[in-house]
């Protein structure tokens, strides 16, 4: 026994420091994998930190101090917020008289109005939308503040896509294509009351049909792209207009959706992308990032929105009046892309040659002067500019929403502002 003893003791001890051993290992290399999923994670959030200060530093963000009251007399919080208001009274303030405006996208009216107010001199103005809804607010507003017994203002506002002024402008008045318009504005965001109201299918978090027409009368539904349109095509709209990296899969899913009688509400159509996110895509907050790509990829090709931009953006610069601004506001990348490229390109045309270049060359130096002088006013927004030989950029990089305007209103964060100055 005592033997046994003796030999099974030594045993047990191996036994126990080995298993002892074991644990303080497997400790140890716990610890060193925590370790490295924090130093992983804080290197994580260190990198992301660095990307929203790059991506601030870029930004041009207004300085102007955000004045609430103005919100309130102009808009309704509850839902229609004109955005960067101050900026936009800015641009068209600062330059010469305001006779002759044009609001491509008047919504409510909440800019039109507080420039109709802000300039009694203004002789002709026009608002045109192809939401018959929001002309109807815009016109009830415009006619409040027209109510004044000195006003001399002739106020026109049209159910049209902005694509057509130049043949409004004409029915309006033959000789404003000769005299120019001295403002233009074109917002091209979509108001709350359009994103609040299911039944017109902009809204992710809303049930509702599959529309998305900003004009109720156009014939081209979103259904009617995600049913019958060609696969490759229905792929080529995710990864063009939603710049959607899972493009692919949701293409197949859609298409095989057809199968099974197709989708024909938003809450469908939210179904299938929450299927189609993989989970690790930071959860709730994944599927409904990948929604808004989708729903803003319909949403662009249902109203032929990109190409329309483009259009309207050379016929809106041929309207102004020498001196005369475009100021747009854009509200995702695609089309702030657009409206830069476009501007880039309308104010560099090419060379001309001999005699008749010089002369137009000297005219271009005496009215870069003039509009260096006029824009001296203008150093709250104007921040860099780019001359050109018939126009000029006055904003090199977009101006973005100020902190404080962010802080009320979200939907303002994507907001870009910019403007360009006919010579």
């Amino acid at each position: 026994m005592a033997i046994a003893a003796s030999i099974s003791t030594p045993a047990s001890r191996f036994f126990s420091f080995s298993s002892l051993s074991f644990r303080l290992r497997s400790l140890t290399t716990g610890a060193q994998s925590t370790s490295r999923a924090t130093t992983s994670n804080s290197k994580k959030k260190q990198k992301e930190k660095q990307r929203v200060a790059v991506k601030e530093k870029r930004r041009t963000r207004s300085d102007r101090e955000f004045e609430l009251e103005s919100i309130k007399r102009y808009g309704d919080t509850a839902s229609h917020i004109p955005v960067m208001l101050g900026e936009v009274m800015d641009v068209f303030s600062a330059s010469k008289p305001l006779r002759r405006f044009v609001d491509c996208t008047v919504g409510a009216a909440g800019h039109s109005s507080a420039i109709i107010e802000g300039h009694p001199e203004m002789e002709v103005y026009v608002g045109l939308d192809v939401d018959p809804v929001a002309l109807d607010k815009a016109r009830a507003r415009i006619n409040s503040v027209l109510n004044s017994p000195n006003s001399t203002l002739k106020a026109y506002t049209f159910l049209e896509n902005f694509r057509c002024l130049k043949s409004l402008l004409s029915d309006v008045d033959e000789t404003l294509l000769d005299t120019g318009l001295d403002g233009i504005l074109m917002d091209l965001g979509m108001s709350s009351m359009q994103v609040n109201d299911p039944e017109r299918g902009f809204s992710v978090l809303a049930n509702g049909p599959l529309d998305m027409r900003m004009d109720p009368q156009a014939s081209l539904k979103a259904e009617d792209i995600l049913n019958s349109w060609p696969d490759t095509e229905v792929g080529r709209i995710l990864r063009e207009y939603g710049e959607e990296s899972n493009w692919y899969s949701l293409q197949n899913k859609i298409v095989k959706a057809r199968l099974q009688g197709g989708l024909h509400s938003t809450g469908e159509l939210v179904d299938l992308i929450k299927s189609a996110t993989p989970l690790s895509r930071e959860g709730r907050q994944g599927w409904i990032k990948t929604a808004t790509r989708v729903f803003q990829a319909l949403r662009i090709a249902v109203n032929d929105e990109l190409k329309t931009l483009e259009d309207s953006l050379y016929a809106c610069f041929d309207c102004l009046a020498p001196g005369g601004r475009l100021a747009v506001i854009s509200f995702h990348s695609l089309e702030d892309r657009i409206v830069k490229q476009t501007f880039l390109d309308i104010i560099n045309i090419k060379d001309g040659d001999g005699d008749a270049y010089m002369i137009e060359e000297e005219a271009r130096k005496k009215d870069l002067r003039k509009i260096r002088t006029d824009t001296d006013e203008d150093k709250a927004w104007v921040k860099q500019m780019i001359h050109g030989l018939r126009g000029t950029i006055l904003t090199k990089r977009p101006i973005t929403p100020s902190e404080e305007e962010e802080k009320l209103n979200t939907r303002s964060r994507s907001a870009k502002l910019r403007v360009i100055q006919k010579v």
